[in-house]
């Protein structure tokens, strides 16, 4: 038993002191993040306020959102500084998940559009 304890306290004497009480970040990295939150924040209002019309409009919403959203993610939750494996078993889901849900839109038109043929057929 004491072996093991002394085993420990050695493990526990090499790593950095920033382990032994907690990661920190400078307050400058979430200040930084705000404000460019903030700024993309209102390039999204902009967007709605100019007018844009059309996939313009829309293309713009969906990057503003995207970006917010990965700042969001990457920092105030900390995912900047996880390990690979965890990022993996985060974002490969998710990607793979948008990647079926494009292909379910895209089969559903093409269902869509089938059925309308052979409805039709039916009444000519």
């Amino acid at each position: 038993m004491a072996h093991a304890e002394g085993h420990q306290h050695a493990h526990v004497q090499g790593q950095p002191q920033a382990h032994a009480q907690g990661q920190q970040h400078p307050i400058g990295i979430y200040l930084k993040i705000w404000g460019l939150l903030f700024v993309l924040s209102t390039a999204s209002y902009l967007v709605d306020y100019f007018h844009f019309q059309g996939y313009l409009r829309w293309f713009l919403i969906i990057v503003f959102m995207l970006l917010k959203a990965g700042l969001i993610v990457a920092v105030f939750m900390h995912m900047m500084w996880e390990r690979l494996a965890l990022l993996y078993a985060i974002l490969v889901p998710t990607l793979l998940l948008m990647v079926l849900l494009g292909i379910g839109a895209l089969e559903a038109d093409y269902t869509f559009f089938t059925r309308g043929v052979f409805f039709l057929k039916g009444l000519l």
